[in-house]
């Protein structure tokens, strides 16, 4: 991999863990139920990006598999955990 391409993930790694740390806060110090859903969806999603930018710098593909794991579950959490604000019932 060309050194300019590898400086670049890791800038791109760098911004995007700072992106997770501020989501978190936001987790942390949501106002209500529906800004800290909307800030654990955008944590996760952040998180699989980071997945992804580590896959791309190790060259290893299992990291691929993991973030497809994680982006399932993220959205059956958040479709799950927006059915119960909604209606207070799981099912």
């Amino acid at each position: 991999m060309s050194e300019l391409l590898l400086t670049l993930l890791y800038i791109t790694l760098i911004i995007h863990i700072i992106l997770v740390s501020v989501a978190v806060w936001r987790v942390w110090s949501g106002e209500n139920v529906i800004d800290r859903l909307i800030a654990v969806d955008l944590s996760s999603t952040l998180f699989l990006a980071v997945t992804v930018i580590i896959a791309l710098i190790a060259g290893d593909s299992i990291y691929i598999d993991v973030a497809l794991v994680l982006a399932a579950l993220g959205f059956i959490s958040t479709v799950a955990l927006s059915k119960y604000i909604a209606t207070e019932k799981v099912f």
